[in-house]
């Protein structure tokens, strides 16, 4: 494949690099890679440029774990950290999108159809509705999307640092819990892998038992086969606590255009996660209930969303700068 002037396309997460060549507008090729096995980012992306036989890379968009908004981009969940220009210098791009993971992915959202997408609930999505996306993984990535006459348009933040705001007695165990060991509790210590851990922990700390379990695949698969209890009733309580978490994203900004899920634990909760109570807790609002019992809600089931979303975000970039010659 003797490419000149190829373009790619990258979504890093905190263990992960995925990334993807672009051609005629689509994705043609994807590589993954363990990002502890790259020293800087660079290195990745000239390993991918060689090992897809790509002569130069014109123009790339990294979507990325992190915040994005200065020059110096620094990995909130691994140890890489550059500098936007400098990276560009070093590839010899004309052109270089960073943008944050979850913009990405709030940009593929529209994009995805009926069989990339799995309904949990009812409610029915209104056109050019305001768009909520979340999801637990190493971190808790959060992104809303809003329709302007330029096209869809995120609204960054890091929803995902909030207040864990407990609803019913367990949450209270869960609160106490998080605010003992980090002095503050914050959603993200609920919602990923580690929060996993967490809840599971402060379940057992609760009922005077030693934890057995110390990793979130660990808790996860005890929880699944129920061979813990204290596991299966952490798993469960997490997707309520998702539930609760993405009822408060309507409330936040109307979203009916949906909330939609992603991260690397759901889908490995999938069909537990599908039988769960995470719409009840979801719809559970007390007076605003009718408010949000309408928002559909969908579990995001392509793997390669981030790097769909780069891709729309790098084609609505690059078609603004001709627009603008």
């Amino acid at each position: 494949m003797n490419s000149l002037g190829q373009k790619f396309v990258a979504d890093v997460g905190g263990t992960n690099i995925r990334l993807g060549l672009v051609e005629n507008g689509r994705i043609s090729t994807i590589k993954k890679y363990l990002c502890v096995d790259f020293e800087a980012i660079d290195d990745v992306i000239l390993h991918f440029q060689k090992e897809t036989s790509t002569s130069q890379f014109v123009a790339g968009c990294i979507a990325i774990a992190c915040p994005v908004n200065d020059d110096l981009v620094k990995m909130t969940n691994h140890t890489w950290s550059f500098s936007k220009r400098a990276l560009q210098a070093h590839l010899k791009l004309n052109h270089l999108d960073v943008i944050n993971d979850y913009t990405a992915i709030a940009h593929s959202l529209p994009h995805l159809n009926h069989n990339q997408v799995i309904q949990i609930g009812e409610g029915h999505a209104k056109e050019h509705g305001n768009i909520a996306v979340f999801g637990p993984g190493t971190g808790l990535g959060v992104e809303h999307l809003t329709w302007t006459q330029n096209g869809w348009h995120t609204l960054d933040g890091e929803g995902g640092h909030v207040d864990f705001a407990p609803t019913d007695e367990d949450d209270l165990i869960i609160w106490r819990y998080l605010f003992k060991k980090f002095g503050r509790a914050s959603a993200e210590e609920a919602l990923s892998g580690r929060g996993i851990v967490n809840i599971y922990c402060a379940f057992c700390e609760d009922a005077g038992i030693v934890p057995k379990f110390s990793k979130p695949s660990d808790v996860t698969s005890a929880g699944l086969d129920n061979s813990d209890p204290m596991a299966h009733k952490a798993i469960a309580h997490f997707c309520q606590i998702m539930g609760s978490f993405a009822g408060n994203l309507a409330l936040n900004l109307c979203t009916t255009g949906g909330i939609f899920i992603g991260g690397g634990i759901t889908s490995k909760l999938q069909d537990f996660f599908l039988q769960s109570r995470f719409r009840e807790k979801f719809e559970a609002k007390g007076g605003m209930s009718n408010y949000v019992n309408t928002i559909p809600t969908y579990l995001i089931n392509e793997p390669d969303h981030g790097l769909l979303g780069a891709l729309a975000y790098l084609i609505q970039q690059t078609q603004r700068i001709q627009d603008d010659k």
